[in-house]
Parts: structure tokens; C-alpha cells; sequence
């Protein structure tokens, strides 16, 4: 059975030259930072440029000596999309061309049933843009939470590592996120059912 070889083994043959090391970090992570990304670029390309420029940024980090390893390489990644991501927001601030949803491109990547019907479908979109509403009305730390953990399918412990939260901080972002969706959902009578 093939073992599957660490990140910090695969960085240390990185830099000594072997760059198919660095691909297979790539191929392993690369559903999990594109998913981080494209919760806030809802832009494919513009996603897609910010995937690219996370990765050009960790190859020039490693090759310059400026990564040590700790055992959280995906949180130590996940940072620098993080960062990338509030440095594009900035540069669109700057310009003040802050677009309003001007594309409504389906940032849930829901798999469409092939029996679903045309009502289903418009209830399911209904559904994810009334969950991005919630979530857009969270606090900045429980929106991060809430994103890590269900979109980008971090666990705790890597969330409070790229937060520099204790796990039960974490934890506790999420249960008050939880807390303060299903008040949203009662107040705004919001139903998050297809029946």
C-alpha cells in the first residue's frame, strides 16, 4: 500500500530540486484553497488568478527560507490566500468599484440531481442565496468560521491555527454563528427546506 508522504517531506524535497514534490502539494490541497477562495471571489477567473498567485507566493516563500515548518502547512497556505483575498478588496476599495452581485455564479457548487425539476432547482438557488445572506450578516469572526469549516472543509484544529484561535474559540464562533442563523431565520421567516 502506497504511504502517502508528509507535507513537510515533500516541502524539504522541494527544495532540494525535486519540483514534482511541489505539484503533489498542489494536487493535495488544491480543493480546499480554490473552495477558500471562490467563498469570496465569486469570479471564476478572478478566483482562479488568486489560486495561481497563493501558490507563486508559497513557492518564492519556500525557496526563500522564509517557511518553517510546523506541522500546518494548508493553515500557513491558507493564510496567504486569506491575506491575497483582503489585498484584492482593498485595490477594488482604492478604486471604489465595488461591485453589487453583478454576477450570481453558484458558489455552493451544488451538484444539480438529474431528476430535479425546474421548481426544485429555482428553490435550491433560492435556498443558497438566502444561506448567503445569513452568513454575509454574521460577525467577520463567525462568517470566517462558518466559511472554513463548511465551504473549505478545514476541521477546527486547522481553523484555529489560521485564525490564532484556541480550538474552543473556534468552536465557540460556530455555535454562536449557528445561534445567530437560526434567529435570522426566524425573524426573516426563512425556510431552508425544497418541501
Amino acid at each position: 500500500m502506497n504511504k502517502m508522504i508528509p507535507d513537510y517531506e515533500l516541502i524539504q524535497r522541494f527544495i532540494k530540486g525535486d519540483e514534482s514534490c511541489f505539484e503533489q502539494l498542489i494536487h493535495r490541497h488544491k480543493n480546499k484553497v480554490f473552495a477558500y477562495i471562490s467563498l469570496y471571489i465569486r469570479d471564476q477567473a478572478l478566483a482562479e488568478d488568486l489560486f495561481q498567485d497563493t501558490f507563486m507566493k508559497v513557492i518564492q516563500s519556500v525557496k526563500s527560507g522564509r517557511y518553517q515548518d510546523n506541522g500546518k502547512f494548508i493553515s500557513w497556505v491558507m493564510r496567504i490566500a486569506h491575506n491575497l483575498i483582503i489585498d484584492h478588496f482593498r485595490r477594488i476599495k482604492q478604486m471604489n468599484t465595488v461591485s453589487n452581485d453583478d454576477y450570481d455564479s453558484d458558489l455552493f457548487n451544488s451538484r444539480k440531481l438529474a431528476e430535479s425539476t425546474v421548481e426544485d432547482n429555482m428553490i435550491r438557488k433560492q435556498i443558497q442565496k438566502d444561506v448567503r445572506k445569513m452568513i454575509s450578516q454574521l460577525p467577520d469572526d463567525q462568517r470566517e468560521v462558518v466559511i472554513l469549516r463548511h465551504y473549505a472543509g478545514l476541521s477546527f484544529k486547522e481553523i484555529a491555527d489560521m485564525t490564532d484561535v484556541s480550538i474552543n474559540t473556534a468552536l465557540g464562533r460556530m455555535r454562536y454563528a449557528l445561534i445567530n442563523m437560526r434567529k435570522i431565520m426566524e425573524e426573516k421567516k426563512i425556510s431552508l427546506t425544497l418541501n
